[in-house]
Order: structure tokens, then sequence, then C-alpha cells
């Protein structure tokens, strides 16, 4: 049996839909709560069982690498200063997973961020994450829960949740039929089609088991949507040539890359917070109070 050790997160994308927000900082660095949206991503890797992370990122994202690095001095200010919950939530942080990082030199796509992972693949199954989708489950990792059907049926599977009739051509969508709860056994795959031409509402959601062949298939995968080159694209030729299936996942989808996602989210995770929840149920409560009926 084939193992899933290795991860790839794309974060090279200019995060347009956070402007002028992340202008001068990579989107993923953007905080919720207190810890920047990719560290959600790597923690939820690492609680599936991932032994080594790759993150592609581009110009102006060096601010991804230094948050998984030791900062020397604020370690060293920290133990001065007798803060040792926080020194050690700092220290936990450069010591998570082995972490790699490749750039990604020119925006080509999602398609194009995962062929530019491929001499670190090598010839074995990997994981895909996206960093715009925060998917909070509290017994099992999205990832995990693909990791799992994987290992049934030894081909790629991807992650999907329904979405709104209105919201399909914002994504890529599946055409399948349903073999059991919860995991579909896929005829094709639809990368942002019309209301009118979706063949569900299924839609793939940000985390992906895939089989290594997709990288000879990506090799001569022309842009399509967008002029990128478009993963759904390859995994639709993969799909037709070795099969896949697709695994509807459990757990609350946040869209942090969408500002309405982003404020979602960071209610959902505040909520969840022993330290924050009363504070937020007042204000809440105050402001519904105030709005005039």
């Amino acid at each position: 049996m084939r193992k899933i050790r290795k991860a790839i997160i794309p974060a090279a994308g200019f995060g347009t839909r956070f402007l002028p927000a992340t202008k001068a900082q990579p989107k993923e660095m953007l905080p919720l709560i207190n810890k920047p949206t990719i560290q959600y991503i790597v923690e939820e890797a690492i609680a599936s069982g991932i032994e080594d992370i790759l993150i592609v990122t581009g110009r102006n994202k060096r601010a991804i690498e230094d948050h998984f690095d030791h900062n020397i001095e604020l370690e060293h200010f920290l133990r001065q200063k007798g803060k040792w919950a926080q020194y050690k939530e700092v220290l936990e942080i450069a010591k998570m997973v082995d972490i790699h990082f490749i750039r990604q030199k020119q925006q080509l796509g999602l398609g194009h961020a995962v062929l530019c992972a491929r001499s670190f693949v090598g010839n074995e199954p990997f994981a895909v994450l996206l960093g715009d989708d925060i998917i909070d489950h509290p017994a099992k990792p999205a990832l995990q829960q693909l990791m799992e059907e994987f290992y049934e049926h030894q081909k790629t599977v991807i992650g999907v949740q329904p979405v709104l009739p209105e919201e399909v051509s914002k994504y890529g969508v599946i055409a399948g039929k349903q073999i059991r709860n919860r995991v579909y056994q896929l005829e094709d795959l639809v990368e942002k089609p019309g209301l009118d031409q979706a063949p569900s509402n299924l839609a793939i959601v940000g985390r992906y088991i895939i089989s290594p062949e997709i990288f000879d298939i990506l090799e001569v995968t022309e842009p399509g949507s967008g002029g990128e080159i478009q993963l759904t694209d390859a995994l639709r030729v993969l799909c037709h040539h070795q099969g896949m299936y697709g695994c509807l996942l459990e757990g609350d989808r946040h869209d942090i890359g969408d500002k309405w996602g982003y404020i979602k989210a960071t209610l959902s995770f505040a909520l969840q917070g022993d330290d924050l929840r009363d504070h937020v149920l007042k204000y809440l409560h105050e402001r519904l109070q105030s709005i005039p009926h």
C-alpha cells in the first residue's frame, strides 16, 4: 500500500480579492484570531500524518518562510521576560514538520504550481491543500478523510462539498455516481461551468490526494479557464485514464479568500475559544439590539 507522506500547499497567488491588504503581505499570513491562515493548513496536514510539506510561493512571500523559521531575537526576548507559554508556542512553530519552499516564477495557474513540485514529490501519491479553504472538523481533519478513501481505492481522491447553484461557476464541479455514503465514483470534472452546464452542485473544495501520473499530464496541459493551466483540466484526463473518486468532506468550510468567508471564519474560531466566546456573543447581542427595527 502506497503511503501519503508529502503535501503541497500552493501559496503563490496575488490575493487580489483582499487588496489593498495583500499588496505588501501574503494573503496566507492574514490572521485568524492570532494565527496566520496558512498555519491552520499546515496543522491540518500534520494532524493527518503528513511528514514533508512543500509550500509553493512567489515574490513578496518571504514572510511565510520567516514564520515557519526560528526567530532568535524574539525567542531570546520571551525567555528573558519569562513569557514561557508564548516562547513555547513560537518555538513549536519552527519545529512542526519538515517544510520546504520553492518559487513559482510565473503566475500560470494552480496546475503549474503543482507541476513545480514534481521533483519534490517523485513517484508517489501526494496531497494538495489550498490555502483559501479552511475546513474545520473537531474529530477528523479533511485531509485525513481523503487519505482513508485513498488507502481503500488506491486512486486519486478529491474533496467535494455542495455549493449553491449560483456559485458553481466559481469552482471545478464533478459528475459521477454515488457508490456509498459520502463517496462518488467520478465520470467527469468541469472547470468553472455555467449553471446550465454544471453536471452537479458538488464543487471541488481545495483538498486532493493525487497519483503521480498527474505530472506527465500537466506537462502537456494547455491553458484553460482564465488563460491558466488548470489542475481540474489535468485531473479530468487522469480521471478518464485511471478512474477517480470524490469524497464528500465533513466539516465547516470557510473560503477565507473571500471577505465574507474570512469574517465568518474569524467569528467561528472566536466562538470556539473560551477566552473570546462570551465577549463576542455580548458584542453581537449589543450590536443587534442597537439596529433600528
